[in-house]
């Protein structure tokens, strides 16, 4: 995954969120975005994930152009996942159902084919006992690995995670951290913002700290969580750490 961002601002009325973001990747599998609440974080992952389009700059994966028109957009986002902290997941479906709309009515599929195709995913991450059950049956680590595997099953070109564990309890956060390390053992390349931050030292290639709307520290995990001579980042670690 080379991703490419130069010059990316974006606002929100009077208010700048991203303020002129740089950043650029070469051949990384795993890019974790981290840094303070409100600094940027997930209004970048928005971005790279097509859902928005900035107010300047560019920004290309491998060489590709993100697209800026709406039809483009779409065609975007058929290529990749996108996993959200509330799960989104259809209430009055099953998680099988669930997996399965996007796949017959996004992706053409039929309900056969859509079938064979997450029986082995359903499987493999020991969610096939729960197939049947609805979100409100399921527990919350249930739920958002199966938001998790919504996006994984239609074979995306790669996954874009914001907070997936955010509103979980610490044993639920293990159960999602547990499938999020199996993708990356797959080569299934991913961004992902967390505040997990002995997670994002154990999966990351690379580690961007968005602070202040621009990209304050970018490297190699240890390189960024332990050694960055950036006052403001090496600041954010040692308050982080220090509680945890």
């Amino acid at each position: 995954m080379n991703l490419v961002m130069h010059g990316v601002v974006q606002r929100f009325g009077a208010v700048t969120v991203l303020d002129g973001v740089d950043l650029v990747t070469h051949d990384v599998e795993a890019l974790v975005l981290v840094g303070p609440s409100g600094g940027g974080k997930s209004t970048l992952l928005r971005i790279v994930a097509g859902l928005d389009v900035p107010a300047a700059g560019r920004v290309s994966f491998d060489g590709e152009p993100l697209p800026r028109d709406e039809q483009g957009l779409r065609g975007y986002r058929r290529t990749v996942g996108t996993v959200f902290q509330a799960f989104n997941l259809f209430p009055h479906l099953s998680g099988l159902d669930n997996l399965l709309l996007p796949l017959v009515h996004v992706h053409g599929l039929t309900e056969a084919e859509a079938r064979a195709r997450v029986q082995g995913p359903l499987e493999r991450f020991r969610l096939a006992e729960h197939a049947h059950k609805r979100p409100a049956e399921l527990s919350g680590g249930q739920k958002q690995r199966i938001a998790i595997l919504r996006a994984l099953v239609v074979q995306p070109r790669r996954l874009f995670l914001d907070e997936p564990t955010s509103a979980l309890d610490p044993e639920m956060t293990a159960e999602v951290l547990e499938m999020i390390g199996e993708l990356k053992s797959q080569g299934i390349q991913f961004v992902l913002v967390t505040h997990e931050m002995g997670f994002a030292r154990r999966v990351a290639d690379e580690v961007a700290f968005i602070g202040e709307g621009r990209v304050l520290a970018h490297g190699p995990p240890g390189e960024v969580i332990d050694h960055c001579a950036e006052p403001r980042v090496r600041g954010f670690f040692s308050r982080i750490l220090a509680e945890s």
